[in-house]
């Protein structure tokens, strides 16, 4: 693939990462306000919006999507579920082990599927791209 075209499908999977990303957010928080907890939601709808919006397969991309969505997914349960001792970013994030393992799992699992929905281009998994 030539540099402008490799350019251009990174910057498709980027927009796609950061519309998925938005819709999983928003959807994480639409089903905590109807008393459903379904965390892997963000990192898997990131992955998601970067495999739809990318041609052609890259793992690095796909590594990138995991990195996201793990940010992704910490920012989503301290913004939805924030420690009642403090409720700042840093103390959160200075606390990240007592979380629950599930939450922990769940986080996790986001990004797994973000690793792997977004490593494929819309060729790859999703059948013969645009």
């Amino acid at each position: 693939m030539s540099t402008p075209s490799r350019l251009a499908d990174d910057l498709g999977g980027a927009l796609g990462t950061l519309v998925g990303g938005t819709l999983g957010y928003y959807t994480f928080g639409l089903l905590v306000r109807q008393g459903f907890y379904a965390m892997m939601i963000p990192g898997a709808l990131l992955g998601l919006g970067c495999s739809l919006a990318a041609r052609d397969a890259s793992k690095a991309r796909g590594v990138a999507c995991a990195v996201a969505a793990l940010a992704l997914g910490i920012f989503a349960e301290w913004r939805f579920f924030p420690f009642n001792a403090d409720a700042s970013l840093r103390y959160f994030l200075a606390h990240l082990g007592d979380l629950s393992g599930l939450t922990m799992l769940m986080i996790a699992a986001g990004a797994g599927f973000a690793y792997w929905l977004g490593r494929d281009g819309g060729r790859g998994r999703f059948g013969p791209g645009a």
